[in-house]
């Protein structure tokens, strides 16, 4: 009878444990929102607007901001720096758009990319 006791005392932990992670997701999540929202609508840059961010190093960047509504200027950001590299029309970013819309994809499932990964470690 007492193993019985604590088994049951052991499953009322675990689901108190797990009804307590779940409501702190649960908070975690709605909070995340409400925040991102409360930012987005506060923010202070109307006119200001980054696009597009290409890390090249660990703190280095291209970055594509757009000023106003039909200006767009290309800036390379450093660690302690920021270049202007040029200036882009709106119609030529839906151009470069549109060229690279293909997507690379892999092709064949896990279990081929899996066994040809295996094939490349050195056997022991």
């Amino acid at each position: 009878m007492i193993l019985l006791t604590s088994t049951g005392e052991s499953l009322f932990q675990l689901m108190v444990v797990l009804f307590c992670f779940v409501v702190v997701l649960i908070l975690t999540y709605y909070t995340t929102r409400w925040i991102a929202g409360y930012q987005k609508s506060h923010s202070y840059n109307k006119n200001l607007a980054v696009i597009e961010t290409l890390k090249l190093t660990t703190n280095k960047y291209i970055q594509l901001v757009q000023v106003g509504k039909n200006t767009y200027y290309v800036i390379a950001i450093g660690k302690d720096e920021v270049s202007l590299l040029g200036q882009v029309t709106g119609e030529q970013l839906k151009e470069i758009s549109s060229e690279t819309e293909e997507i690379p994809t892999v092709k064949g499932d896990f279990e081929d990319i899996l066994h040809k990964v295996k094939e490349r470690l050195p056997k022991k």
